[in-house]
């Protein structure tokens, strides 16, 4: 048994955590290969090392996944100081490199000599398709203002589909969901953001992030663009571009005549709450949500004016006109604090409405311990108990984005 043991021990030094043993990084100069502060892990790699995230067989183990900045050119080589094979001839390590080969494109490099030539021609490299927006980020680092352009690109453009299929890799490791995408499909539309750079003297072009858009077919005449994957890269995130590339999604859209609404699938937390910011600075200059008609409730008009004017669907329309309701009230004021809460609240009692008459329903053909059983679910303490948490829960997003506002 002891022996057992401590064979377990030592083969458990050769467990390897994958989020930090893969090591990304999006190189502009040479020196940035050697650079540590420049790497960057992922978050998520259970798509390819199972549940527990770990690679077995090995010491030390950095897998290498270097892309050049604007092309996205890829180094890719794995290292470790020690093998288990090296000590116990009946254990196999993890195939590390081919689950990593069976997720990037062709035409990487296995030389560092090789990928830093390639460095060389990123100076031809130019962004994909049609620009739609530039803005500008002040850069504490930097000391200056930094430029950055979001471009709408379709799959038709020449070099784009490889490129996309280098790109598409970031997926796995910072989204838990991730697909990778049939892009041959001309039903889908890609925003992309760029970088704009200085090197030697030549203005250069880094990829920031993009964002994956499906065109549904609404009867009779409509389209429904569907969000279906977003991602800002890790060395840009918390410096507002995914709030401009949303944005300037929304806009773009909204000059398509055939567009009925823009929806998101299956979106995050995080998304939402982006969502929530976007939309509301978008509503703030529509009419119908100016500051004196939001004590009236929310409006036909409303609904309305969002959908017409930015293609902003009704219950998100309702979500943007309570944020704005609350942003105009003073929750100091006691009469205007109730009038606020019974307003969302009667919205978040619209579950349990529905469910207590579902109940009702079934009482012809449920037998008594069922029914039983549904009814005490609808428990009225633990509705109101759970209906009191949901409208904290809300109120504390809605506070996030008024502040959020206050910046802009």
């Amino acid at each position: 048994m002891q022996d057992v043991n401590t064979m377990e021990k030592k083969l458990a030094e050769y467990k390897c955590d994958t989020n930090e043993a893969i090591c990304l990084k999006l190189v502009r100069f040479p020196e940035d290969v050697d650079d540590d502060s420049t790497t960057f892990h992922p978050e998520y790699s259970h798509q390819l090392f199972g549940d527990d995230e770990v690679a077995f067989g090995y010491k030390g183990l950095q897998i290498q996944l270097f892309y050049s900045a604007g092309n996205l050119s890829t180094l890719f080589k794995v290292k470790y100081s020690a093998k288990v094979t090296e000590k116990f001839d009946c254990v196999e390590p993890d195939d590390v490199e081919g689950k990593i080969r069976e997720v990037i494109p062709a035409g990487f490099s296995c030389n560092t000599d090789d990928f830093i030539s390639l460095l060389e021609k990123e100076a031809n490299f130019k962004p994909f398709g049609t620009l739609l927006h530039t803005y500008t980020v002040h850069s504490v680092e930097e000391g200056e203002d930094l430029t950055y352009q979001i471009h709408k690109v379709n799959v038709s453009c020449p070099g784009f589909k490889e490129f996309h299929e280098r790109l598409q890799t970031f997926l796995l490791w910072f989204i838990e969901t991730a697909s990778f995408i049939d892009a041959d499909d001309d039903r889908w539309d890609f925003f992309l953001v760029f970088e704009k750079y200085n090197k030697d003297g030549e203005t250069l072009f880094a990829v920031v992030g993009y964002m994956t858009v499906y065109n549904y077919y609404v009867y009779p005449d409509k389209t429904r663009p569907r969000v279906s994957q977003m991602l800002i890269l890790p060395p840009f995130q918390g410096e507002g571009h995914g709030a401009q590339l949303l944005e300037a999604v929304h806009r773009y859209y909204c000059t398509c005549p055939k567009v009925q609404d823009i929806t998101a699938e299956d979106p995050s937390d995080n998304y939402v709450k982006l969502r929530d910011f976007v939309l509301v600075k978008l509503c703030m200059a529509l009419p119908s949500f100016s500051t004196d008609r939001l004590k009236h409730g929310f409006s036909e008009e409303m609904a309305h004016e969002a959908q017409d004017k930015l293609k902003i669907n009704k219950k998100h329309a309702r979500r943007v006109y309570e944020i704005l309701r609350l942003r105009a009230t003073d929750m100091s004021d006691v009469e205007q604090a109730r009038d606020y809460r019974l307003e969302v609240k009667k919205r978040l009692y619209g579950p349990y409405r529905k469910n207590q008459r579902e109940i009702t329903k079934m009482k012809k053909c449920l037998r008594p311990e069922e029914l039983a059983s549904h009814v005490s679910q609808m428990d009225t303490q633990v509705q109101h108990e759970e209906l009191e948490k949901s409208y904290q829960e809300v109120l504390g997003d809605y506070r996030r984005v008024i502040e959020r506002l206050a910046l802009v």
